[in-house]
C-alpha cells in the first residue's frame, strides 16, 4: 500500500534524523564558537559519550523487540549500530588528530600509560569488524552462525565502553556509574534468560 510505504520512509527518515541530530548539534555549535574553552575535549567527550549512548540503545532494542512486542524496531538495529559506529570513530579521530597531531610515539606512549585509552582502543578494534559484517553483501556470505556469534562482542564492547567512561572521569563519577548500570542491565536482560534455559528452568 502506498499510504503504509510513505509511512515506512518517514519513519526511516526521523530515525536517521534522530541518530544524526547529536553530531548535526554539535558542528552547529563549533560553526558559531559555541564549545567550550577547551573545544578539543569538549568535543571528544561528547562523541565519544554518543558512541556509549547509540551502543547501549542497539543492545536495547533487540530486547525491547522481543520482550515488548515491538518487532519493528528490529529493522533499525543495524542502522542504530553503524551509528554507534560512526560516532566512536569520530570520537577516535579527534583523540589522534585534533588531540595529538597524529603524533603516533606520543599515541603510542599514551595507550601504554593510560588504562582507560588501551581498553578504548582495544573496544574499537573489536567494533571494527562488526561494522564491517553489518553490510549485508558480507553478511551473505558467513555462516548465519558465524555471524551471530561474532555480533555477540557488542555486549562486551558496551561493557568496554563503560569501564573506559568510568576511568577517564576523575572526579564526578556518577555519569559513568550510571551507564555501567545500564550496560549492566542489558547484559544480564540478555545472559540470564539463556541461563535459565541451559539450567532447565525456563
Amino acid at each position: 500500500m502506498p499510504s503504509r510505504a510513505h509511512a515506512l520512509k518517514l519513519e526511516s527518515a526521523l530515525v536517521w534524523l534522530a541518530c544524526a541530530a547529536p553530531l548535526i548539534l554539535l558542528l552547529y555549535w563549533g560553526f558559531t564558537a559555541r564549545l567550550t574553552a577547551n573545544p578539543v575535549e569538549f568535543v571528544l567527550r561528547d562523541l565519544g559519550l554518543w558512541g556509549l549512548r547509540f551502543l547501549c540503545l542497539t543492545l536495547a532494542v533487540t530486547l525491547l523487540a522481543k520482550y515488548a512486542n515491538m518487532p519493528r524496531l528490529m529493522r533499525y538495529r543495524r542502522r542504530i549500530g553503524l551509528w554507534a559506529f560512526a560516532y566512536v570513530a569520530l570520537h577516535l579521530t579527534v583523540y589522534l588528530g585534533a588531540a595529538h597531531e597524529f603524533d603516533w610515539a606520543e599515541i603510542g606512549a599514551d595507550i601504554a600509560k593510560r588504562p582507560y585509552i588501551t581498553i578504548g582502543m582495544a573496544a574499537f578494534a573489536l567494533l571494527v569488524p562488526l561494522a564491517v559484517t553489518s553490510a549485508h553483501a558480507v553478511r551473505r556470505k558467513m555462516k548465519p552462525r558465524s555471524w551471530r556469534r561474532l555480533h555477540r562482542l557488542v555486549y562486551l564492547i558496551a561493557v568496554m565502553g563503560a569501564v573506559h567512561y568510568f576511568l577517564l572521569v576523575k572526579a564526578d563519577t556518577r555519569s559513568p556509574i550510571l551507564y555501567g548500570a545500564i550496560v549492566a542491565v542489558l547484559l544480564a536482560a540478555r545472559l540470564l534468560p539463556a541461563a535459565r534455559r541451559r539450567m532447565g528452568l525456563a
